[in-house]
């Protein structure tokens, strides 16, 4: 709302979700902002036709509606032709476990990834969602921002430096390098903590959330740095952040340094939970994380 008090160019469209969140957006920008139904393609294609005109248009819903359910739109009238539209996706992962495989969505950053011109971006908490959505509608072309469902635990104290491309050091450590993204950042810290409780192994903590474009100097750094690197997401292996890292890694034929990935495995959940019992189902806790890299620091 305060950007777009600021800044006249910003338009809202949702895909009919959020209507009582946007109401002070409403209040004080009522003639740019559409609610399009559930026809998030339409929308998208609106928001294409609009930034095609002077405007930065801001798309919203949930993540896999927002996303994969119009993933021809968003490639041939938003990246093709590298339009100012800023696409919003909210219960990322596994946040909405609960109503279902219609609702997960943890292939999102792997079908994005793959189209020119477009920025992902993956906050982990409130400070970076802010930082994030201030960056994206400053953009000339188009970003997608990744965010959870609600209530995520704050990460960072204060408002951190934010730049896309340029991950945020949330923990020192000198034994491994763990790098997550999004609403996993808290299950990252709690593996930080259990190592060091456990073995007294030190973990470097980042928030990874440029997952696209990729920063390999960043990489180079830590590559040559850690024995150890380890990705924890909650997307599938394929594709997401480690899925993307595994490609560089094997491109520059790094041998000295381990790299193990966590993430979703190649497979539907067709059982029915809330997001901590689909993480369990995924491995994904902080407790099987734990335990499986204690086993490489064995080895």
């Amino acid at each position: 709302t305060r950007l777009a008090t600021d800044n006249e160019k910003i338009i809202l469209l949702s895909g009919d979700i959020g209507n009582r969140l946007f109401d002070k957006f409403k209040m004080i920008a009522k003639n740019r902002f559409y609610n399009c139904g559930v026809a998030e393609a339409n929308m998208t294609g609106v928001a294409a036709g609009l930034a095609m005109m002077g405007f930065h248009s801001v798309t919203y819903s949930i993540t896999p509606f927002v996303t994969l359910r119009c993933l021809e739109q968003i490639r041939d009238d938003i990246c093709y032709h590298n339009v100012p539209v800023t696409i919003v996706g909210t219960g990322a992962g596994l946040s909405y476990a609960s109503l279902g495989p219609t609702h997960h969505s943890c292939d999102d950053i792997g079908f994005l990834r793959l189209l020119p011109n477009i920025t992902i971006l993956c906050p982990c908490d409130v400070f970076e969602v802010h930082a994030a959505i201030n960056a994206a509608v400053k953009s000339d072309t188009p970003v997608y921002i990744r965010l959870g469902k609600k209530g995520e635990p704050k990460i960072h104290e204060k408002m951190p430096e934010f730049k896309i491309g340029e991950p945020i050091t949330v923990r020192q450590g000198n034994d491994v390098c763990i790098l997550s993204t999004g609403n996993m950042m808290s299950v990252a810290l709690e593996v930080a903590s259990q190592l060091h409780a456990e073995k007294n192994i030190t973990a470097c903590v980042e928030s990874f959330h440029t997952i696209k474009p990729l920063n390999t100097e960043f990489l180079e750094k830590i590559f040559n740095k850690y024995a150890i690197v380890s990705t924890i997401e909650e997307h599938s292996l394929v594709g997401g952040l480690g899925g993307s890292i595994a490609e560089w890694y094997v491109d520059q034929g790094i041998e000295k340094t381990r790299l193990i990935r966590f993430g979703t495995q190649d497979k539907f959940m067709t059982r029915v939970g809330d997001q901590s019992y689909a993480r369990s189902y995924f491995n994904l806790t902080s407790q099987e994380i734990t335990k499986r890299l204690l086993l490489l620091f064995e080895k």
